[in-house]
């Protein structure tokens, strides 16, 4: 009779460690810690999860509650680490991470040193930086900021190191970059400044207004009446054969000013 009762003791344990599941959450540890809501099993005897782990290594949270606290600092982890955790539970529940996104990227760096060397690169440093992140490029011209490139952040704690090439234009230039992180939240570094030799361009308007011709290479954007932009590039020459009759605003170099394109477009 001993034996039966164990052997029935054997079964309900092995069955219960069979039919468990997994809920596995992925990130970098940013100083803050997960709160799991842990509801109980469906005879209502205990609680739905027996085991959580970060990384492999099984931690020392209380789990036989309602709700718990995964607590990162137990392990020593340092802001920045990948990180997973596994939450093993009991089949006919399921337990819920009510803040998963604690490890999701977030815009965290700080600019160590910003720069624009007489190569026309753009150089800067961060650190802090707890998941990587794309940095935008920006550069104030046309009275706005406008996006010119893209950098692929390292995503380290410690000192990260990036450079951009940029078109300069004539007169005082300014960049800066900046990141979006989780939610939308967006945080940009200071602007750095530079005076650059270049020349400002002129234009003149072609023949029957077929193209615009600038006296050197520089950016450029064309916007309809209703602000809608119709061309952009970069170059000497602009060709505006396909454009319908009527004014138009011309953005080049570091300057905005209008043109009324003449005739009908041809194709």
């Amino acid at each position: 009779m001993k034996n039966i009762f164990l052997l029935f003791i054997f079964l309900l344990f092995t069955s219960q460690i069979t039919s468990a599941g997994t809920l596995v959450v992925e990130g970098k540890y940013q100083n803050q810690n997960l709160y799991v809501l842990n509801g109980p099993v469906e005879n209502g005897v205990g609680f739905c999860t027996y085991e959580v782990s970060i990384n492999g290594k099984i931690t020392t949270d209380e789990v036989n509650s309602s709700s718990f606290e995964i607590d990162f600092s137990q392990f020593g982890i340092q802001p920045g680490t990948q990180v997973i955790v596994k939450i093993e539970h009991k089949d006919d529940c399921s337990p819920k991470v009510i803040n998963p996104e604690v490890l999701q990227p977030h815009a965290t760096f700080e600019v160590v040193e910003i720069n624009i060397d007489k190569n026309a690169i753009l150089n800067w440093s961060t650190k802090n930086e707890m998941g990587s992140l794309p940095f935008i490029v920006e550069q104030f011209r046309w009275h706005k900021w406008i996006e010119i490139g893209e950098v692929t952040g390292k995503g380290n704690i410690e000192k990260n190191n990036y450079a951009f090439k940029v078109l300069l234009h004539s007169g005082e230039n300014k960049f800066r970059v900046r990141q979006i992180g989780y939610g939308g939240i967006t945080k940009k570094s200071s602007a750095v400044t530079y005076i650059s030799s270049v020349v400002e361009p002129t234009y003149i308007m072609g023949k029957d207004t077929r193209d615009i011709l600038f006296s050197g290479e520089t950016l450029y954007e064309i916007y309809d009446a209703y602000g809608k932009i119709v061309k952009r590039g970069y170059g000497k020459n602009v060709d505006i054969t396909n454009l319908e009759k009527g004014n138009y605003y011309l953005c080049y170099d570091n300057i905005i000013t209008d043109f009324r394109k003449k005739g009908k477009p041809k194709y």
